[in-house]
């Protein structure tokens, strides 16, 4: 058989506005399992959250995979193995803390199961409503963080063109030491130097042994952008960003609120 490989991102693609999968969607993705395709959720969240999504779809069998803090993790859903990783070093991440304190930033990094930040604020609150992990508080995080962490966020829910501004006056300095990328308005993200989406997609189709014309992308963010490039068939979603969709092979007829997963299965990997 002609097998495929589909990479979907998790939020405002495969989860409804409310956080949750249409049964349109699940219907569509065990049809596609059992037909002998696989399937990799591809995120900016950590494996812990991402976790919690595989287990509600019944993602454990063998050809389930995930593609973690942007390229950061490839992940094992059925075997629950870490496949690779890559990290940022610590007094990277300590200069960022620094660097979005000056700022007056909210910024948090991550162990294997928990959020960890300085202080408990609204940007906390939502983002522990939306991905349903845990956190840890310290006035240093880095006494908290046992090994060198996949990511580093910063979140503004209102200035988000503070943000903005942030990355553009840290771009110099942040070469050779780590990427950074917006996963919607309020997040930016910075993750280990040489990961994304689109390194998650190459190295799991190696590790898989799979051509690249077996791949399929779907997204709707920024951080999705090199991913739907790199994969041979590349998609937005209809709530997509204007520059995801002007690269895109395809833009599809629903949004993520209306089975758009389903119709990418039925027209594209069955």
């Amino acid at each position: 058989m002609n097998r495929k490989i589909l990479f979907i991102d998790l939020d405002a693609t495969l989860l409804n506005d409310d956080k949750t999968v249409s049964e349109g969607n699940r219907k569509a993705i065990q049809k596609m399992l059992k037909a002998g395709h696989y399937i990799a959720l591809a995120t900016g969240r950590p494996v812990e959250s991402g976790r919690a999504v595989a287990r509600d779809l019944g993602l454990t069998l063998p050809g389930c995979y995930m593609v973690a803090f942007n390229g950061a993790v490839l992940y094992d859903c059925a075997a629950d193995r870490v496949l690779f990783q890559r990290s940022i070093p610590i007094e990277v991440v300590h200069e960022i803390f620094e660097k979005a304190k000056r700022a007056g930033l909210y910024v948090q990094t991550y162990n294997n199961t928990d959020v960890l930040t300085a202080r408990h604020t609204k940007e906390l609150d939502h983002y522990i409503n939306m991905s349903h992990i845990t956190y840890k508080l310290a006035d240093n995080v880095l006494d908290i963080l046992e090994e060198e962490p996949q990511k580093v966020m910063l979140i503004a829910l209102e200035n988000k063109e503070r943000l903005v501004k942030f990355q553009k006056n840290n771009e110099k300095w942040q070469q050779g030491k780590c990427n950074s990328v917006f996963s919607c308005k309020e997040y930016l993200e910075y993750c280990p130097c040489g990961t994304s989406k689109a390194s998650g997609v190459k190295e799991l189709a190696r590790i898989l042994n799979m051509p690249m014309d077996s791949t399929i992308a779907v997204g709707d963010e920024q951080n999705d952008i090199e991913m739907i490039e790199t994969a041979h068939l590349g998609i937005a979603m209809k709530n997509g960003i204007p520059e995801l969709k002007a690269v895109a092979d395809y833009v599809t007829e629903n949004d993520n609120n209306h089975d758009a997963i389903a119709e990418i299965i039925e027209k594209y990997v069955l």
